[in-house]
């Protein structure tokens, strides 16, 4: 009996026509999180959070079972379709000729259209046939909305593509009516715009097409301050000249995004491989992309033959390419988190941290959005398994993905990957990697050494590399006196499946050529915290001159010790990284704590200095003077503070793990309150609640109990961030404690203030006790903007109590302190809290006023989590004047950012009011 299931509107299945009862919402979720990745392994875990979200209870996993089992029976006889068991998870196996799933038949028609232009307006249509309403009616949850948003970002792309489609094909004047109606939902849109351009062209209508963009242009500036995109400019002079083209040009895609490109430079020399590359061809350039999984054991070869295929084909890939090293198999890290990588991808799309979802799997989904239907290609190096690549695959069959791993990933193999796997060189490409190397001349002169180091190495890649490096490094050296040191050392042992425990003979003679200052600079490297440094982390751990430092790092970089990416910071190879560890560690120990120290020394002030250009009201941290050889980086403005802690951002982390490892406390609490105000900028929320628990843990060791009750508050704040409400309110009411007993009135202040910010999410009152409470103490101990936030605070719960006049006067006194001392963060939120007053004061032009010089504010300071706060606040005032269109195109950009930010209750306020002006929303 045939089987269907159906997503793309209310969820549903039936057998031979007839409807199944797929039960309960819930139980429906569980069909459509295997149905969406049906073919493919889902582990419980992932299920489990699909369907009830992160925080579960323990009984989840059991009434998953009784789920699944109640399904099985559902769609017992169905041919095609029935769930199976997989290691550490559930898979819904469904014969793919028969097209079980419309979301997958809905794809496969897309990616057709793309392969076959001319069957491209059937294809589109009958992909969007499929759609019957709203995928997933009927279901709710975090994880259902994060898909239903990329789902419904695939529906539009489609619709876009069939319009292109039609266009192409030479109609005109049959798509007027439809891309009227879509210009309107889409007013921003330059593609849709270009689209109804040519339409309107085609039907004879120019002057309607020019006007349009008249109108498309005016709106861009007014409310992005851009100038349309070069493709919507050239098809509106094409509009003007009559251009013949146009009869049947497609109306292009304007404004799109810039495409990344993050593949590391082609390996070079590069030898051998064809058969690898052969296969890699055949299944990479097919009609369906495919996923090409290059195994074998370290330092074999496979990134470099991932590198060498990937820019051979990189015209085959105009979207983009995206390249991330996984970590899988580093000897001294963990494997990365699948949700670190897809921040990465994100970061390279140029997507705003700001407008960031909070959870992992909103953030994948949002990935797997952006490359819908694009043709890219992504190389996922150094996997560990195949529960580590599974969250970065994306969804559209029009990407490529290469997966390189030491393990041979069955699991990615049973579901359609195709296994190409990498062993030792055969000795005639060996020669030829070292005759690349060396020259055919000195070579063939040394053939009987050659036959040695090849037979020593075994057609081993990375120490065949080294011993070429080593050799071209030391020309006056004889062949036979290389190999006879390698003899000696015994080479040979790395000729195995795991050569980690033997690569330090390799390494061991590359020592021998170092200088000494490079040499104990290496074992130091082994030692600094975090994997990739910059020169002045590593002139402080050295504790030489930033130019000598620069010298011995390129003595490094010649014989292969480490090298620089992309961003200019110096890298080792993890298993390199490994060897330099354990020489490091045999270094006298008062030389391991004085170059850790000088390290420190430099990440504390620098980033001291650097979070103090961020904003000039921290609390006081008085560091003790650096230790000398300590070089503290200079920080000429607030952007090169950001930057700096972009690019050290791990590096911070680790040096703070490593002070608190060696119990130099004020270190580590110095480290989280200068990172403070980076974490809230960039939305690092777990960073800042990490960085916290460390610097708390820290500061109940040191005798001042000002760090004390500085970390409580900061605790606090940073677990209300991610939602841990008790533990927010705890850490707030021991550092309130703390205070009284250590007679601290400032500190006091602050405490009651954050309890009021906590509060006010749910209880106006008792967030108001303490904000007068704040409010006094700030009067009496005198701050101008701490008396200044005071009265924000004060005035905003009491406006929400409904005491308008007296909020007012608060307000009023808030906005005369921020715009006296210069403090634009403030001056935003006092004028949005205005807007408030005004508009439930009934002078809604006035609110109006507030609010936009609000959002001018967040905007000019990049904040985009409050700006979409403020674009919802300002929808209610335009309401009351009579603009819906205005209120519209707010609550739409703010129902975007919302999205984007993961924030689903808000979300789901601002549709509801959409849904009041009759506003599909998108």
């Amino acid at each position: 009996m045939a089987a269907v299931v159906r997503l793309l509107g209310e969820v549903a299945a039936d057998v031979d026509g007839v409807p199944v009862d797929l039960g309960p919402p819930r139980q429906r979720c569980v069909l459509t999180a295997l149905a969406v990745d049906a073919g493919r392994a889902v582990p419980v875990d992932r299920l489990v959070e699909r369907v009830w979200g992160a925080d579960v209870a323990q009984r989840a996993r059991a009434t998953l079972h009784s789920y699944i089992s109640r399904l099985r029976r559902a769609l017992a006889g169905a041919d095609g379709m029935a769930i199976g068991r997989r290691s550490g998870g559930y898979v819904l196996v469904t014969d793919a000729a028969r097209h079980v799933v419309d979301l997958h038949r809905f794809r496969e028609l897309c990616a057709r259209a793309r392969s076959d232009d001319e069957q491209a307006v059937h294809s589109l249509t009958e992909a969007l046939a499929l759609w019957q309403g709203e995928a997933l009616t009927g279901l709710t949850g975090a994880w259902v909305e994060a898909e239903r948003s990329r789902l419904r970002q695939e529906r539009l792309a489609a619709e876009h593509d069939l319009v292109d489609a039609r266009l192409r094909a030479g109609e005109g004047g049959e798509l007027v009516a439809e891309l009227s109606a879509r210009t309107t939902q889409c007013a921003l849109d330059e593609r849709v715009a270009g689209q109804y351009m040519l339409a309107l062209h085609r039907a004879g209508r120019t002057t309607d097409a020019l006007e349009h963009y008249r109108q498309v242009r005016a709106r861009l500036i007014a409310e992005l301050g851009t100038e349309p995109g070069a493709t919507l400019q050239e098809l509106h002079q094409q509009v003007l000249a009559a251009d013949p083209g146009l009869t049947a040009a497609p109306a292009g895609g304007a404004g799109e995004q810039v495409a990344p490109r993050q593949l590391p430079a082609a390996p070079a020399p590069f030898v051998g491989r064809h058969p690898e590359l052969d296969r890699l061809d055949d299944w990479g350039t097919a009609a369906t992309p495919a996923i090409l999984a290059i195994a074998g054991p370290g330092g074999i070869g496979k990134t470099w033959l991932a590198l060498h295929w990937a820019h051979r084909q990189v015209d085959r890939f105009p979207d983009g390419q995206l390249f991330v090293d996984l970590h899988g198999f580093s000897p001294d890290r963990s494997p990365m988190d699948p949700a670190v990588a897809v921040r990465g991808f994100l970061d390279a799309w140029g997507v705003d941290p700001g407008r960031l979802p909070v959870a992992p799997h909103a953030q994948a989904a949002l990935f797997r959005s952006l490359v819908a239907g694009k043709r890219m290609l992504l190389v996922l190096d150094n996997a560990a398994d195949t529960a580590q690549i599974a969250p970065l695959l994306p969804g559209s069959t029009t990407c490529t993905v290469v997966v390189t791993s030491r393990n041979r990933l069955p699991g990615l193999i049973t579901q359609g990957a195709r296994h190409v796997p990498l062993d030792f060189l055969p000795d005639t490409e060996a020669r030829a990697l070292l005759t690349e190397r060396l020259g055919a001349v000195r070579v063939r002169e040394n053939s009987a050494a050659v036959d040695d180091l090849l037979g020593l190495c075994g057609g081993y890649p990375l120490p065949l590399s080294i011993i070429a490096g080593e050799a071209c490094t030391r020309p006056l050296l004889p062949l036979t006196e290389l190999a006879a040191e390698l003899r000696q050392l015994g080479l040979s042992a790395l000729a195995d499946d795991d050569p980690a425990a033997s690569l330090p003979c390799v390494l061991s003679w590359t020592r021998h050529t170092l200088t000494a200052e490079q040499d104990r600079l290496f074992a130091l490297l082994g030692l600094a915290p975090g994997t990739d440094h910059g020169l002045a982390a590593v002139a402080s751990l050295a504790g030489v001159s930033l130019s000598d430092s620069r010298m011995l790092l390129r003595g490094l970089e010649q014989v292969s010790l480490i090298f620089r990416n992309a961003a200019g910071r110096y890298v080792m190879h993890d298993l390199i990284h490994a060897y330099a560890t354990d020489i490091g560690r045999e270094l006298p120990e008062d030389a391991q704590d004085a170059a850790l120290h000088r390290v420190l020394d430099f990440y504390a002030h620098t980033a001291h200095n650097a979070g103090l250009l961020l904003g000039s009201h921290h609390d006081p941290v008085r560091l003790a003077p650096p230790v000398p050889g300590t070089h503290r980086q200079p920080m000429p403005d607030a952007a090169a503070a950001m930057a700096w802690f972009d690019a050290e951002r791990a590096a911070l982390l680790a040096a703070q793990q490593t002070a608190s490892h060696h119990h130099l406390h004020h270190t580590v609490w110095g480290l989280a309150l200068s990172l403070n105000t980076f974490h809230h900028h960039r939305g690092h929320r777990y960073d800042r609640l990490a960085a916290w628990r460390a610097a708390t843990d820290a500061a109940a060791q040191l005798s001042d109990p000002t760090p004390l009750l500085v970390s409580h508050r900061h605790l606090g704040h940073a677990c209300a961030a991610v939602g841990l409400r008790d533990e927010a309110i705890e850490h707030l009411q021991h550092a309130i404690t703390l205070a009284e007993q250590y007679d601290d009135p400032g500190q006091q202040a602050h405490a009651h203030q954050a309890l009021a910010r906590v509060w006010g999410r749910w209880d106006d009152r008792h967030a108001l006790d303490h904000a007068t409470r704040a409010l006094r103490l700030f009067r009496e101990l005198g701050p101008p903007l701490c008396e200044a936030h005071g009265h924000h605070a004060v005035g905003w719960y009491t406006a929400r109590l409904g005491d308008h006049d007296t909020a007012h006067r608060h307000f009023r006194d808030a906005l005369g302190l921020h715009r006296a001392h210069h403090n634009p963060t403030g001056e935003a939120n006092t004028l949005d809290s205005l807007g408030y007053v005004e508009h439930h004061n009934g002078d809604h032009r006035r609110a109006v006023d507030h609010y936009r010089q609000a959002l001018a504010l967040r905007r000019g300071l990049g904040n985009a989590f409050d700006s979409a706060s403020t674009l919802e606040h300002i929808g209610q005032p335009y309401i009351a004047l009579g603009r819906h269109e205005k209120a519209r195109a707010v609550w739409q950009e703010a129902l975007e950012l919302y999205r984007q930010q993961g924030r689903d209750e808000d979300v789901r306020n601002v549709r509801q009011k959409l849904d009041t002006l009759g506003t599909p929303t998108r």
